[in-house]
C-alpha cells in the first residue's frame, strides 16, 4: 500500500535525488520545542537505547509528527555514511517527500514498521534499514516518531526483528514517562498482570481525579481495555474499568503506600495489580503561610488554574482589579476576548476563572495551544474529521476542538501563532458559525465564545503579513493585558499565595525575613510561573521548614548558589565561560539591566545550557531566547 501510495497519491519517482527539504537551524530549533518535554524526555530515553546498540553500524533518530530529523544519534565515523542517504538533522523523511521509509510509514499507518533495503521506494534509500515506532501523546495521537537505522550491508531482516523491538519498547517508555509529566497533578494507576511487570514499559496507565473519574488513558491501556478512542471513556468512573471507588483509592494513598493494589478488569473479570501514583499538588484550600518573626499572612490558594475572578479582584493590586472588572462585564455577552502579557503572567488562569463565572461553567472549556499543535494535524485537532477522511484516521472520526468547545469556551493560547492557512479557514468558521469537518459534506452548527491569548504584538504581525486583520478584529472586541509580576502591587499577596499552593495547604510554611525580601526585590522574568518553580524548590531545599536565602535559587539570590548545590558543586568560577554581549547597551532602564544580569548569571551558573537555564527561571525555551535576542547575548559563545 505504501508503494501504491507513493506512486499514486505522491507521483514520486523512484529515481529521484531524494532530500530536498532541509529545514535551518531556526526551523529546527522551533520544532524541537514544540514538543516541548517529550522532546527531553525522548532525547534522554535515545541516549540509553543507543548504548545498546553503540559501534554497531546504527543511527538512532527522533522525528516530529510531520517526518523532519529533530535529534540524531550515531556512530561518528557513519556519519558521513548516513548524510549521503539523507539522514541528517532537519531532513523531511515524510512519505508524500521520500516514499515509502520507516519514519514516513510509521506516520501515515500510525504503527510500528520496519522497512528493509529494497522495500524502500527511493533508490537511493536501498541500502538502509530502517524500523520504527510511533510516539502518541495521553490522547493517543502520534507527535513523533523513533527509528532505528542501519545503512550496513550485511544487516539483515532477522537482524530487524530485534531492532524493532527495541525502538517499540523506547518509545513506550518515553510514552509513559512522557504521560505521568502531563499528569503530575492527578491520581495515575500504573497495572499489569503481573505484580513484577508494574514498572515495565508494557503496563498500563490511567490517569483519574480525585473523584475517581478518568481522565486519560496510555496506548497499552487502551490495548487493554479494548478502548478505541481514549474520548469514549473519559469522565467516566474508574469502577467501571478497574473495579476500584474513589474512596478506595484514596484510603490506599495515605494507608498503604508503595503497597500494590489488587485491581480487576471489569471486563474480563481478569485480576490486575497496580501501583498508584499521587497526586504532586494537593486541592485548593485556605492556607496560613507564617514569615517567621511575623504574624501569619492568609492566603486564598490551590491549583492556580482554578483561580476565581472574585479572588483575583481582591488581591489588592489595582491593575488587576481594573481586569477583573472589565471580565465581569463582558463575560457573558458573547464578545471576543484577548488577553495579552508575558509568558508566565497567568493568561490562561484568567481565561479559565472567566469561564467559571460565567453562565457557561458547566459546559467545556477546551484550551488549545496554536503553537504546539504538529501542522499536519493543526485542521483535524480543530475542526476534526470524518471516518475515512486520511489514511490512519480513527473509524468513529473526532469531532474536534472546536465543537468539544460549542456552549462553552475555545481558549486559543499563543494565537499568534497560528499558521496563515489555518487563520483563513478560522475566519470563516466564526463567521459562519458552522464546522464543516475534514471527509464531511455537511457543516456542524457551532456555539462559538472565544477566548485568545498572545504574548506578542498582534498588530505588529498583522503589519508585518504575517496575521490576518480581518481575524485580528473579529477576535479582538476587547483586549485585557495583564501585568508582569514585577509590577504588580499585590506581589507579596501573590508570594504568600503561591507558597501555600505549593505545600498543598497542609502545613505551616515559614520563610525569614531576608529570604521574603529577595523575593519581592527579584524582577521575575519567567512572572509567577518562575515565582512557583523558585518557590517549589525552596521548600524542597530547606532543612527545617523555614526557608532562607540559602535555600533560594543562585538567581535570585544575586549569584550565591542554593544551600543544598553549594554543599555539592564542584565545578569552579574559572570553569564558566565569559558572558558575550553583541551589544551591551540594549537594556534602556534599570530594570531591563536587571533582567540582563540575570540572565547572564543563571546562563553562567548552568553554563550556557538553555534548556536547563530556561527550567530554574521556569520560562519556555521560546520565551528565554526572544529574551537573549532583545539583551544582544550572543548564545554560540
Amino acid at each position: 500500500m505504501s508503494w501504491k501510495r507513493s506512486l499514486v497519491n505522491y507521483s514520486l519517482d523512484p529515481g529521484i535525488p531524494g532530500i530536498e527539504i532541509v529545514l535551518d537551524q531556526a526551523k529546527l530549533r522551533h520544532r524541537r520545542e514544540q514538543l516541548g518535554e517529550l522532546y527531553h524526555i525522548a532525547e534522554a530515553e535515545m541516549r540509553g537505547l543507543y548504548r545498546q546498540i553503540a559501534q554497531s553500524g546504527y543511527s538512532v533518530l527522533l522525528t516530529d509528527a510531520n517526518g523532519y530529523i529533530l535529534h540524531r544519534l550515531g556512530d561518528p565515523g557513519l556519519a558521513e555514511q548516513f548524510e549521503r542517504v539523507g539522514l541528517w538533522l532537519g531532513a523531511d523523511w515524510s512519505e508524500s517527500t521520500v516514499g515509502t521509509n520507516g519514519i514516513g510509514t510509521c506516520i501515515v499507518e500510525g504503527r510500528p514498521v520496519t522497512i528493509h533495503r529494497d522495500e524502500h521506494f527511493l533508490s537511493r534509500n536501498t541500502e538502509l534499514s530502517c524500523s520504527a515506532a510511533p510516539i502518541c501523546d495521553p490522547q493517543g495521537r502520534l507527535v513523533a516518531v523513533l527509528d532505528i537505522s542501519s545503512a550496513q550491508a550485511n544487516n539483515t531482516r532477522e537482524i530487524q526483528h530485534h531492532t524493532i523491538a527495541l525502538v517499540q519498547q523506547s518509545a513506550r517508555v518515553i510514552e509513559n514517562l512522557y504521560f505521568l509529566d502531563r499528569h503530575t497533578n492527578a491520581f495515575v494507576i500504573r497495572f499489569h498482570e503481573r505484580v513484577s511487570l508494574i514498572d515495565s514499559p508494557g503496563a498500563g496507565m490511567v490517569a483519574i481525579d480525585r473523584d475517581g473519574q478518568t481522565i486519560a488513558f496510555n496506548n497499552r491501556a487502551r490495548e487493554l481495555f479494548g478502548i478505541r478512542t481514549a474520548d469514549s471513556v473519559v469522565n467516566e468512573p474508574l469502577e467501571k474499568l478497574l473495579g476500584i471507588t474513589a474512596s478506595s483509592i484514596h484510603a490506599h494513598a495515605s494507608t498503604q503506600g508503595d503497597t500494590p493494589m489488587r485491581l480487576r478488569d471489569a471486563r474480563s473479570g481478569e485480576t490486575l495489580f497496580g501501583a498508584l501514583q499521587k497526586p504532586l499538588l494537593k486541592p485548593a484550600s485556605k492556607t496560613k503561610v507564617q514569615r517567621a518573626g511575623d504574624q501569619s499572612v492568609g492566603g486564598e490558594c490551590g491549583d492556580a488554574g482554578e483561580l476565581s475572578l472574585e479572588a483575583m479582584a481582591n488581591n489588592g493590586d489595582e491593575q488587576v482589579a481594573k481586569i477583573v472588572q472589565c471580565a465581569r462585564r463582558v463575560v457573558d455577552r458573547n464578545v471576543p476576548i484577548v488577553l495579552c502579557g508575558e509568558t508566565g503572567t497567568g493568561k490562561e488562569v484568567l481565561a479559565r476563572a472567566m469561564h467559571n463565572a460565567s453562565a457557561r461553567h458547566k459546559r467545556p472549556f477546551v484550551a488549545v495551544n496554536c503553537a504546539a499543535i504538529p501542522e499536519s494535524l493543526i485542521e483535524s485537532e480543530l475542526f476534526g474529521y470524518r471516518h475515512g477522511a486520511f489514511t490512519g484516521a480513527k473509524r468513529e472520526g473526532m469531532r474536534g476542538k472546536v465543537l468539544e468547545s460549542s456552549g462553552g469556551t475555545l481558549f486559543l493560547d499563543e494565537i499568534g501563532d497560528m499558521p496563515p492557512e489555518l487563520q483563513t479557514r478560522f475566519l470563516r468558521v466564526l463567521e459562519q458559525k458552522e464546522v464543516m469537518p475534514l471527509g464531511s459534506e455537511e457543516p456542524v452548527p457551532v456555539e462559538l465564545n472565544v477566548i485568545s491569548a498572545t504574548h506578542r504584538n498582534l498588530l505588529q504581525l498583522v503589519e508585518e503579513g504575517l496575521f490576518r486583520e480581518d481575524l485580528y478584529y473579529r477576535l479582538n472586541a476587547i483586549t485585557l493585558e495583564l501585568p508582569p509580576l514585577r509590577e504588580r502591587s499585590d506581589k507579596d499577596r501573590v508570594i504568600t499565595a503561591a507558597l501555600a499552593a505549593e505545600t498543598g495547604g497542609d502545613e505551616d510554611v515559614a520563610i525569614d525575613e531576608a529570604a521574603y525580601q529577595r523575593l519581592l526585590d527579584y524582577p521575575w522574568p519567567g512572572n509567577v510561573r518562575q515565582l512557583r518553580n523558585c518557590l517549589r524548590t525552596a521548600i524542597a531545599l530547606s532543612d527545617d521548614g523555614v526557608i532562607r536565602v540559602g535555600d533560594l535559587p543562585g538567581v535570585i539570590v544575586g549569584g550565591e548558589m542554593p544551600a543544598a548545590a553549594a554543599r555539592s558543586s564542584s565545578v569552579s568560577q574559572g570553569d564558566l565561560p565569559d558572558p558575550a554581549l553583541s551589544d551591551p547597551g540594549r537594556a534602556d532602564s534599570p530594570l531591563e539591566a536587571a533582567e540582563r544580569d540575570t540572565l547572564l548569571r543563571e546562563l553562567e551558573q548552568h553554563r550556557w545550557n538553555i534548556t536547563k537555564t530556561a527550567e530554574r527561571l521556569g520560562v519556555s525555551r521560546n520565551t528565554l531566547y526572544r529574551k537573549l535576542k532583545k539583551y544582544g547575548i550572543d548564545t554560540e559563545h
